[in-house]
């Protein structure tokens, strides 16, 4: 492979804003690309799987380069070198790059391999806490985290199906396949950009991770229900809730950031659904009224995002070990606060893209356990393992509410 110089160059300053500057590499990523409007799909693929890689593998690459933190732009260099070298390619004779010792870097990387921690390239007290929970399935999980995520697209069954969309997708030239088990699922074979197909812009799909695909359908909607979305986001569940439930019925789309709704509500016009209601959070007056009057309720809860490195590699460098301890407390506060919603016989989803024990299984037995909690049974929980699936680590637990509660009467 021959390196140019202005494509390397772009992924060094892509790499410095991620890493200097603690921007997020997605959002980099996708301001960088359109610095130069003559790069091609290839030039752009280069620089975001080169990106990409040196940002999930930062820590080994580092160690071998013999780095730290903050990085200079000669150290960034470094570590480019390094990430060439391991995967065969000559390095040009460039001044921005000093000579590389190409034997000592092969020689260090087979050295670091043996110790987990670099192997897959994360911090101590991550290595430490999966260890202490996972115990000796750690070791696959962080493997199978490390692997690049597959590109998955939901067939809105809004305006298609996936079988249709697989043939509108080969018109133009991408290929994919239906994983098994996953009923609106669609999987690229290749990796290329497809926001800008003609399917897209109709709405013909969302990108979804499989996982998360299967959180929507855990809540056993009809149409003609009332839903609450309590942590909607951007929509991708709320959209998905929208298309099972064939329009017919109110979801209400709540959350505490007004720009996440404004894009659900972008999304949703795109997608053609037409029953969505969205609501800032300001206060529990936003959402009191709605007590014991929802027949389904979602808390796609807040979470350390652990399940999802495949796609967000450096969410390793960004998470602390206090916020695991934060979002925990705000998980359990959350399902006190929203489960009121739920009208007798309802029913509620709790779901995190986490792998970690105490945002999941343990925090819906403990959740069981409080007054509130009492009035629910658990019909059923998943763990969905990023090992044995492939795709992002996530859990999911249905909750059913049994009689009326103590709240019954509150507004």
């Amino acid at each position: 492979m021959k390196l140019h110089r202005n494509l390397v160059f772009a992924a060094v300053d892509a790499l410095d804003l991620i890493f200097n500057e603690q921007n997020q590499a997605d959002k980099v990523l996708k301001k960088v690309l359109k610095h130069d409007k003559r790069w091609g799909s290839r030039d752009r693929s280069f620089i975001a799987e080169t990106v990409y890689d040196i940002v999930r593998w930062k820590r080994l690459y580092s160690e071998i380069a013999e780095v730290k933190a903050p990085y200079s732009r000669p150290n960034l260099f470094r570590l480019f070198a390094v990430w060439a070298t391991l995967r065969g390619i000559t390095i040009p004779d460039w001044k921005q790059i000093e000579p590389v010792p190409t034997r000592r870097i092969k020689g260090k990387f087979d050295e670091l391999s043996k110790i987990r921690k670099y192997r897959e390239s994360i911090p101590d007290w991550m290595d430490e806490l999966g260890l202490e929970v996972l115990k000796k399935s750690w070791d696959n999980e962080i493997a199978a985290l490390n692997k690049q995520a597959p590109v998955v697209l939901r067939a809105n069954s809004l305006r298609t199906n996936p079988k249709e969309l697989r043939a509108v997708l080969a018109d133009q030239e991408i290929d994919t396949v239906i994983p098994e088990g996953y009923k609106d699922a669609v999987q690229l074979v290749e990796r290329k950009n497809v926001f800008t197909t003609q399917a897209f812009k109709d709405g013909f799909f969302e990108v979804q991770d499989a996982s998360s695909q299967r959180v929507a359908r855990y809540l056993d909607v009809a149409p003609g229900m009332r839903v609450a979305d309590m942590c909607a986001g951007a929509g991708g569940k709320t959209l998905h809730l929208a298309a099972l439930m064939e329009n017919k019925g109110q979801i209400i789309a709540m959350d505490i950031y007004e720009g996440k709704l404004k894009e659900l509500k972008r999304r949703a016009k795109r997608a053609r659904a037409h029953n969505i209601e969205t609501r800032v959070i300001e206060s529990s007056k936003s959402y009191k009224k709605l007590y014991n009057k929802v027949d389904r309720v979602l808390i796609d809860a807040p979470c350390t995002g652990l399940g999802t490195i495949k796609r967000n590699p450096d969410l390793k460098w960004k998470l602390q070990p206090d916020f695991v301890e934060k979002v925990i407390a705000r998980q359990a506060d959350i399902l006190q606060k929203y489960s009121k919603l739920v009208k007798p016989e309802g029913k509620l989803v709790y779901a995190t893209c986490s792998i970690l024990p105490q945002e999941n299984e343990l925090q819906i037995k403990k959740f069981l356990k409080t007054e509130e909690g009492q009035q629910f049974a658990l019909e059923k929980q998943e763990t969905i393992s990023p090992h044995k699936t492939g795709y992002d680590g996530f859990y999911i637990a249905l909750l059913s509410r049994q009689s009326n509660h103590p709240s019954e009467n509150q507004n």
